[in-house]
């Protein structure tokens, strides 16, 4: 007779684990065995956790989030929208998990966010949008709306933003059609990316030719 499998801890010992941390060594232990557990109903916990002033339990909860994939996008959505350090872990979940979701926030985090690393993930996360399940009417809407948001974004401030915004264009441009009017703006600001300038460094010049190479063989 072979042995039962062993039993992780209960979801609710692990939850009282992080509300009752009370150093941030130990907040950060009971995060990550949270986050590990891989249990749905840790989710409202770990959403609280980015709130907390704690890099280190936040970016643990994150991965949990996104191990958690679509069941986690409800409960990102609704937290506190004035919380400014939740909603930029939130952007980060909700850039890997990749729910259409977190289109709205996406390109508001793009688009307005004063941090480079934010608006960095929010534009991988728009060309990483899973859409598969959707009409092709509404897919290609939303793939119209992320290329908007992403073409604003080519003259981004900061060099680190404008490589993900190739990133994001080359994984978009991959659903677009060949020879449409989308497709060919996604191109031109592929084109843009990749010419010199004082302050286009080469890496996101070379990262946006290869970009266009890849978009353009057959």
């Amino acid at each position: 007779m072979s042995a039962s499998p062993p039993v992780g801890p209960d979801l609710d010992v692990l939850i009282r684990a992080v509300r009752k941390a009370a150093s941030s060594e130990a907040l950060l232990l009971a995060t990550q065995e949270l986050a590990s557990s891989g249990q749905p109903g840790a989710t409202p916990t770990l959403v609280e956790v980015l709130g907390f002033n704690n890099p280190g339990a936040a970016a643990a909860a994150v991965r949990g989030l996104i191990g958690l994939g679509p069941t986690a996008v409800e409960a990102l959505l609704l937290l506190d929208q004035q919380n400014y350090g939740a909603r930029a872990w939130a952007v980060r979940a909700l850039a890997s998990i990749g729910d259409v979701r977190g289109l709205e926030l996406l390109v508001d985090a793009l688009g307005s966010d004063v941090a480079a690393s934010v608006r960095q993930a929010a534009a991988k996360g728009l060309g990483n949008l899973q859409l598969a399940e959707l009409e092709a009417w509404r897919q290609q809407q939303i793939r119209c709306l992320c290329l908007e948001a992403l073409l604003a974004a080519c003259g981004d401030g900061e060099w680190v933003v404008r490589y993900a915004v190739v990133v994001g264009l080359e994984a978009l441009g991959a659903g677009l059609e060949l020879g449409s009017a989308a497709h060919g703006k996604l191109l031109a600001g592929l084109d843009g990316l990749q010419r010199p300038s004082s302050d286009n460094p080469k890496v996101v010049q070379l990262r946006a030719n290869l970009a266009l190479k890849r978009l353009q063989s057959p």
